[in-house]
C-alpha cells in the first residue's frame, strides 16, 4: 500500500503558503513541497493531495491518504464534490484544483483518513514543518488561477 501524508500551510488567508507531503511505498519515503507567494490553507490542504497522487508512478497498487483538512477528506467521503462537481463547482472555492484533483481520484480511488493536526502524528507534524519551510522559502511560486480569480 502507498500511504500519503499531507498537510497545508498559509501565513494569512491569503497570504504566503506551501503545502508538505510525504509519500511512503515498503521502504521508499519520498518528500515533496512548494510554497507559493498568494494562496490560502484549503488551496495548500488539496494541493498537498493532487501533489502526492502525481508523483505515483505505479498503478494498481492501493492507496491511502491522511490528512487533517476535513474540507478535504469531507468533500470526498461526504460526497459533496461531486455534488459540486455535478454544479461545475459554482460558487465553490478551488474549482480549479477539484477539477484537477477528480481525474487521479478516478485513477487511484485512493482511501481518505482524516487525522487530528498539531496532535504528535509524526508524518502529520513533518508535512506541517515542509509546509511551513516552503510557506517561508525565498522561492515562492506565482499562483495564477487563485491570483486570477482573487481580483
Amino acid at each position: 500500500m502507498i500511504r500519503i501524508y499531507t498537510d497545508g500551510a498559509a501565513q494569512g488567508n491569503p497570504g504566503p503558503g506551501g503545502y508538505g507531503t510525504i509519500l511512503k511505498f515498503n521502504n521508499h519515503v519520498k518528500e515533496l513541497s512548494q510554497g507559493y507567494r498568494l494562496t490560502t490553507n484549503n488551496r495548500m490542504e488539496l494541493l498537498a493531495v493532487i501533489a502526492g497522487l502525481e508523483a505515483i508512478r505505479k498503478k494498481g497498487i492501493p492507496v491511502t491518504i491522511y490528512s487533517d483538512s476535513k474540507y478535504v477528506v469531507e468533500a470526498v467521503k461526504q460526497g459533496w464534490l461531486w455534488n459540486w462537481e455535478k454544479k461545475d463547482f459554482k460558487n465553490k472555492a478551488n474549482p480549479d484544483l477539484w477539477k484537477r484533483f477528480i481525474p487521479l481520484y478516478n485513477s487511484f480511488k485512493p482511501k481518505f483518513v482524516w487525522i487530528k493536526g498539531h496532535a504528535g502524528h509524526p508524518e502529520n507534524e513533518r508535512c506541517d514543518e515542509l509546509a511551513v519551510q516552503a510557506a517561508n522559502s525565498a522561492n515562492l511560486l506565482v499562483d495564477e488561477q487563485y491570483e486570477a480569480s482573487a481580483l
